[in-house]
């Protein structure tokens, strides 16, 4: 049966938001410590799993944890020959065969709060859970994260959370990783009001956009100055409209294409 551990030590690492890299012994010939197929995740603390000790392992290392520092880094294939003839930078290994190694740099994915899951909402949360990023779904409605009306995100790529708050939903703004991108469209105007005025008093999230009209923003602004107390150049961290600039359709599912491909531009714009 194949090891399937590296499987759960990856699933940590994102769960935890935590960079690493996936090493496989992606080629042997002749007589070496592990056979193709063999994994190890490597951390920026910690290891799982093993291709075999000794020499290989620790270059392996040691290039992972470059690789971890490297932004935008790619996968890369490094070739072993074991044989006493070769002194590795950590000792002799001299099985005999010769040994490729696969790196593959595993990055945090994107993170996306999605505050309102009402018609909109859900349509980009239909398009954004298809995409390697994770996904919070926020409502203080319990019906719009009922099970059987999130069914439509049974095979989603992303890793989707959902966060009920029935009275204070801007609370989950705190709970939410650094750099996420935050989208508010709610069914109650006080209830994106409040979100706003918090958003802009959390540190470390990524883009804050708002859905709805000119009027609404004007609004918006003039409380968010006079009563929240915001500086001018911090309320024009929250971007509205959302999406992309031509697009004018009403329906939901137009309006959630439009948002998507403009915060899927967005993630290009911030990968290193």
């Amino acid at each position: 049966m194949p090891d399937t551990t590296w499987v759960a030590s990856v699933a940590r690492l994102r769960a935890r938001r935590e960079p690493g890299v996936l090493a496989t012994v992606a080629t042997v010939r002749g007589h070496a410590p592990r056979k193709a197929g063999a994994k190890l995740v490597v951390g920026r603390t910690g290891t799982w799993g093993s291709i075999g000790g000794g020499n290989i392992e620790a270059v392996v290392i040691d290039r992972a944890r470059v690789l971890l520092g490297t932004p935008g880094a790619e996968p890369e294939l490094l070739d072993f020959a074991l044989n006493d003839k070769v002194t590795g930078p950590h000792g002799v290994q001299c099985c005999g065969g010769a040994v490729g190694v696969l790196l593959e740099p595993l990055p945090t994915v994107p993170a996306v709060a999605v505050f309102g899951v009402g018609h909109v909402g859900l349509e980009l949360a239909r398009i954004l859970a298809r995409h390697d990023l994770d996904l919070h779904l926020v409502d203080s409605r319990p019906d719009m994260l009922a099970e059987e009306r999130l069914g439509v995100l049974a095979d989603a790529v992303a890793q989707v959370r959902v966060h009920h708050t029935p009275l204070l939903p801007e609370e989950v703004l705190e709970q939410l990783p650094a750099g996420t991108h935050v989208l508010i469209m709610t069914h109650d105007h006080a209830e994106d009001a409040a979100l706003c005025d918090a958003a802009l008093r959390t540190e470390g999230l990524g883009s804050v956009g708002l859905i709805g009209s000119a009027a609404k923003w004007a609004r918006f602004r003039q409380r968010l100055a006079t009563e929240g107390g915001h500086a001018a150049e911090a309320i024009d961290r929250i971007r509205t409209p959302i999406g992309i600039a031509g697009i004018t359709g009403k329906e939901p599912a137009t309006i959630a294409v439009s948002v998507a491909a403009d915060l899927l531009r967005r993630f290009e714009e911030d990968r290193p």
